[in-house]
């Protein structure tokens, strides 16, 4: 994937507008210091526990720029072009480019001051927003327009299935407390996490017998170590959310863990009663998938736990409730679960640090299988009325050995996920550039499940992955 032969910028335009590079300038590189003595090396060590970068310095240009040319790049949506741009020299260069877009300005240094994605700067006042993403190992710029991660849904229309989206999600959610190696796989809180794109929510619940306090575990182990966390206080973190923008869409995968000794039937009638019911308005429990429309503002159940005959035989005309991903395929690279409606990676038995090139592997090829789905609404050349809905195509990032320390999540996530976002820059979406060589469809990513996203403020990851449904903006 990535060229170290590479001798020229490559831009690619991830978004529906045309872009036109008009402009650049080069500038020598400063490194400046970020933040005071004690907060960096307070940073460093967080870093080195945690195995997450510390931007302690950043790249910026200094004095007048050593050179400056005027071109004429057009990059339609969706293409890339490559230009006769050298890139910067790393870590002693940065480079200004400005592009036009309906006549406005806008103009992005690469790499960016931290070597992570950048806003665009707006020369004249345009009305996009747009984020420059810079691969250095392929010398690819990659613009999306995911800046705004608050309130991404809106842009889409109603009639998308909820599966064909590109849909960021995390694992484990709520276990960003002070925990036990392995169980603490989220670097922010899932209030943070909302505000930053992420729709998919992973939450394990542990139940006792006549009592519906649900507790949030993972696996046998609680995920704070200063006291129980609840599944009731975490809601009301998500309908603070719904109720702010109530044209977003939550989905939340639910199973039964922990020490508790109630069973997954005695969970789901808690669920139902002690829960759902009290904000009926907040839940989408229907045993099938819906629009993006349908789930506008709601909590869409998926359902990895089984029901007691007498709850399914009383929801939804026998169907039951949520939509039912009990069968669920273990440690797999691609598995189908929920009775079709899902196909899985969730390989996640890593025992060595090696084992992470498996581990990436297998999640480019889920990528590229979700980008071969193809759905077209209705007034598109290729709608079908009888088409059924795709499944959702869930890809776990996430691995971790509990004895192993180079294998502990945020380890794992240090090697995972910058991966991920090359390949979705340089790769995703591009006919024959997946590792299985398969066709392209709507070129979305399905839901990417994710460790440690948000670390020192990096939400890359959710950015590449929620730009990817821009293609969905083509035909609206």
């Amino acid at each position: 994937m990535a060229n170290l032969a590479v001798r020229s910028l490559t831009v690619r335009n991830l978004t529906v507008h045309p872009l036109e590079l008009v402009a650049v300038e080069r500038f020598e590189g400063a490194r400046v210091q970020r933040g005071g003595l004690l907060g960096n090396l307070t940073g460093a060590i967080t870093g080195l526990l945690n195995a997450t970068e510390f931007p302690g310095r950043e790249t910026h240009p200094s004095g007048d720029a050593t050179h400056s040319a005027a071109v004429a790049v057009t990059v339609g949506p969706f293409c890339a072009a490559e230009t006769d741009v050298r890139p910067a020299d790393p870590g002693r260069e940065v480079l200004r480019l400005t592009f036009r877009s309906d006549d406005r300005r806008y103009t992005a240094d690469v790499p960016s001051p931290s070597s992570r994605s950048a806003v665009m700067a707006k020369l004249d006042d345009g009305p996009r927003d747009l984020t420059a993403v810079y691969v250095p190992a392929a010398a690819l710029l990659a613009v999306f327009s995911s800046a705004q991660l608050d309130a991404w849904m809106r842009e889409l229309h109603d009639d998308w299935p909820l599966s064909l989206l590109s849909i960021p999600g995390t694992h484990n959610s709520p276990t960003c407390y002070t925990a036990l190696p392995s169980v603490r796989c989220q670097a922010v809180g899932v209030p943070e996490q909302l505000r930053n794109g992420i729709r998919f929510l992973d939450v394990r619940l542990s139940a006792n017998p006549d009592d519906d306090t649900l507790a949030l575990v993972h696996s046998a182990f609680p995920i704070s170590l200063t006291g129980t966390k609840y599944f009731a206080d975490m809601l009301q973190d998500l309908y603070r959310f719904l109720d702010d923008n109530p044209g977003e869409a939550l989905i939340m995968s639910l199973k039964r863990e922990g020490t508790g000794k109630g069973t997954d039937g005695q969970m789901g009638k808690y669920l139902e009663r002690g829960y759902v019911d009290k904000r009926r308005d907040r839940w989408w429990t229907e045993p099938s998938i819906p629009t993006l429309g349908q789930a506008r503002g709601k909590i869409v159940v998926v359902r990895r736990f089984a029901l007691d005959d007498d709850m399914r035989d009383a929801c939804w005309d026998g169907r039951g409730w949520g939509i039912d991903a009990q069968q669920w395929p273990d440690n797999c690279e691609d598995g189908t679960g929920g009775n079709g409606r899902f196909r899985i990676q969730d390989f996640y038995e890593v025992s060595e640090s090696q084992n992470i090139d498996k581990k990436i592997h297998y999640s480019h090829g889920q990528l590229e299988r979700a980008a071969e789905q193809a759905f077209a609404l209705a007034g598109m050349p290729d709608h079908r009325p009888d088409a059924e809905t795709p499944p959702f195509f869930v890809n776990f990032l996430s691995a971790s050995n509990f004895f192993n320390a180079s294998c502990w999540p945020e380890r794992i996530a240090a090697k995972v996920n910058p991966a991920v976002i090359e390949y979705l820059c340089v790769c995703h979406g591009e006919e024959g550039r997946g590792p299985q060589k398969l066709k392209i469809g709507s070129a979305g990513t399905g839901i990417v499940v994710t460790d440690w996203v948000g670390a020192n403020d990096n939400w890359d990851l959710v950015r590449c992955i929620v730009g990817m449904n821009a293609r969905l903006q083509l035909n609206n």
